[in-house]
C-alpha cells in the first residue's frame, strides 16, 4: 500500500447506539425481517429478561412497538430498540451472526456480564 492511501473502515456502531450490531448480523436480521408479514413496521428488539442458568437471559425478537424510554437506533439499515430497563445491561454488547461447522446463530458478547453460562444464552 502506498503512502497517503487509506482503507475505508466500516463503522459498526456509534457510541450512542444501544448495542453493536455487526454487518453480518445486520444482513441476517434484514433477511429474517423480510420473511415477516409487515417487515416495514418491524425493528429488532434486544432485551434482558430474568431467567436462564446465570440469572438473566438475552431476548432478540421483532417488535412493531415503540415503548416509553426505548433507546432506538438504525444500525447498518436495521432499526434496533432496547427498553430502558435492559439498556444499562446491554451497553457495549456486540451482536454478530456466526455460521460455522458447529452451527449458525447469533453470538452475543456482553462486556457487562460478570459471568456467563456454557450455552452463552444467559449471564449475571
Amino acid at each position: 500500500m502506498s503512502q497517503g492511501m487509506s482503507i475505508p473502515l466500516t463503522v459498526q456502531s456509534k457510541p450512542e447506539d444501544p448495542v453493536i450490531l455487526t454487518e453480518s448480523a445486520a444482513t441476517k436480521v434484514k433477511e429474517l425481517i423480510q420473511r415477516e408479514d409487515s417487515p416495514d413496521a418491524l425493528a429488532l428488539r434486544v432485551a434482558v429478561q430474568p431467567g436462564g442458568c446465570s440469572g438473566f437471559r438475552y431476548a432478540l425478537f421483532f417488535d412493531d412497538r415503540q415503548l416509553d424510554g426505548d433507546v432506538a437506533a438504525e444500525i447498518h439499515g436495521v432499526p434496533v430498540r432496547v427498553d430502558k430497563m435492559s439498556a444499562p445491561h446491554l451497553s457495549g454488547t456486540r451482536i454478530d451472526w456466526v455460521d460455522s461447522l458447529q452451527g449458525a446463530g447469533f453470538s452475543i458478547e456482553n462486556p457487562n456480564a460478570a459471568s456467563t453460562c456454557a450455552c452463552g444464552d444467559s449471564f449475571s
